[in-house]
């Protein structure tokens, strides 16, 4: 146990004890945060000022504890919350869209290899241009006109008519940096 001079920690654990009850309302809750202090209390020892209030010191870290357990428990109970209140009850298969990102994904493998690379450094995994250029071993303006064609061509795709005849908004394909 720790023990300062003139002060002694066992002292303070029915105080400890009381107040933790008090918080918690709940025995076993109580003692789980007993112990949080003590450890606390015997890790932070060093920024106990010598002459202080022990019990005082003590119970601010426990009061501290207490509170930064509550947020936590509150901050998960709205995590759920959210994660339940945003879930559909129901939720229909998406058939036309399912069937429109394989259309999206044979279109992208239709093009050039050369166009395809540069695209998924740049588009995919965000790769700058000089990056992208320097890994293909090609010059930056290279890779930008062959980005541009591989873009070019997954537009024109997108806005051809779907089956049912609509028009489907425009393919963006972004990532990448300009950074040279």
């Amino acid at each position: 146990m720790m023990s300062v001079p003139g002060f002694n920690v066992v002292d303070q654990l029915q105080a400890l004890r009381r107040y933790a009850r008090s918080l918690a309302r709940n025995e076993s809750d109580a003692e789980d945060l007993v112990q949080q202090t003590l450890v606390q209390a015997y890790v932070k020892r060093s920024t106990f000022q010598q002459g202080g209030n022990l019990r005082a010191w003590l119970f601010g870290i426990l009061h501290n504890a207490f509170i930064s357990e509550w947020r936590r428990s509150v901050a998960e109970a709205r995590r759920i919350q959210d994660s339940t209140d945003f879930r559909p009850d129901h939720q229909s298969p998406d058939q036309e869209h399912a069937v429109r990102l394989a259309q999206i994904r044979e279109a992208f493998f239709a093009l050039p290899e050369d166009q395809r690379a540069v695209l998924h450094l740049v588009g995919i995994e965000g790769m700058s241009y000089a990056d992208a250029a320097a890994t293909l071993g090609i010059p930056v303006g290279t890779l930008m006109s062959r980005l541009s064609r591989a873009r070019a061509a997954l537009r024109d795709f997108e806005q051809a008519p779907s089956a049912e005849g609509r028009r489907i908004a425009a393919l963006r394909v972004i990532g990448g940096t300009d950074e040279l």
